[in-house]
């Protein structure tokens, strides 16, 4: 090729170009990330690091910890207008899976902790502190207190949020292996009543001496079993087996008893 030929080429190319002007700026969009409505990132931390209730957090804080991040990053990502127009379920499971990842998280930042209760102080409960950032959906940081009564409780009517929220305690009923997901909520709700039930060491039915003896989370929120089910025996019944049910039937005459709580962390 020569030179005649070389300037034919470059000619269009500085009228497209002129010296001394700049060319335009073009600016890249990046598209949003999605939010995942089936939270599998939660899931797949679960089910590395829990096992039967079980939470393995020195595993986590070492091998995982960015998964917990992106995880809870994801939760950010909905603007409260799309938030607002999913169906009750995916809202339900968006709060109940945003407590116990944020409560792991609280357990994280202040690891090795014995108990949740070791990171409140004296006069400020662990439960109160404002630490969990959804500005996407409120202005304000929240507390785990903030998500259990001021938008559980209050905006859904579910008592059987009370087995599905864990508050890192032996105590609490087990944290699943598992994220809730809205198209198997109900299932899933349902067997965390069934199984937090099954655990003799929290909750117990004394058939011959009409006595429920009962986790102190039907003390602390009986107000809530009452309202679903009439009376607390009468919500318990609901999740026991046809016999059991059967002789507690509709709860006149039966006492109830309080069993201890054990605040010990629910960790390895």
């Amino acid at each position: 090729m020569g030179p005649k030929s070389l300037s034919f080429l470059l000619f269009p190319l500085l009228l497209a170009a002129p010296q001394g002007q700049e060319e335009p700026l073009v600016v890249e969009r990046r598209a949003r990330p999605a939010f995942d409505p089936r939270h599998q990132i939660w899931t797949t931390a679960l089910q590395k690091y829990v096992k039967d209730g079980v939470v393995d957090y020195a595993g986590l804080r070492a091998g995982d910890e960015p998964m917990l991040g992106s995880y809870l990053g994801n939760l950010r990502v909905i603007p409260a207008e799309e938030f607002d127009a999913l169906p009750r379920a995916d809202r339900l499971a968006y709060w109940i899976n945003a407590y116990n990842a944020f409560t792991v998280r609280l357990i994280l930042d202040h690891h090795p902790v014995k108990s949740i209760k070791d990171i409140g102080g004296l006069f400020r409960s662990p439960f109160g502190k404002e630490f969990i950032e959804l500005r996407n959906l409120r202005p304000k940081p929240l507390s785990l207190d903030d998500i259990e009564h001021g938008i559980l409780r209050p905006e859904f009517a579910e008592p059987r949020i009370h087995f599905a929220i864990v508050c890192a305690s032996k105590g609490c009923p087990p944290l699943r292996s598992e994220a809730f997901r809205p198209e198997v909520l109900e299932a899933q709700l349902d067997d965390q009543a069934r199984r937090f039930l099954a655990d003799r060491g929290k909750n117990r039915v004394d058939v011959g001496a009409k006595t429920l003896h009962l986790s102190p989370v039907f003390k602390w929120f009986r107000e809530d079993f009452e309202k679903s089910a009439g009376s607390v025996p009468k919500f318990v019944a609901r999740f026991l087996d046809e016999k059991t049910a059967a002789a507690i039937g509709d709860g006149n005459g039966w006492e109830i008893e309080y069993t201890d709580y054990d605040w010990t962390l629910n960790g390895k």
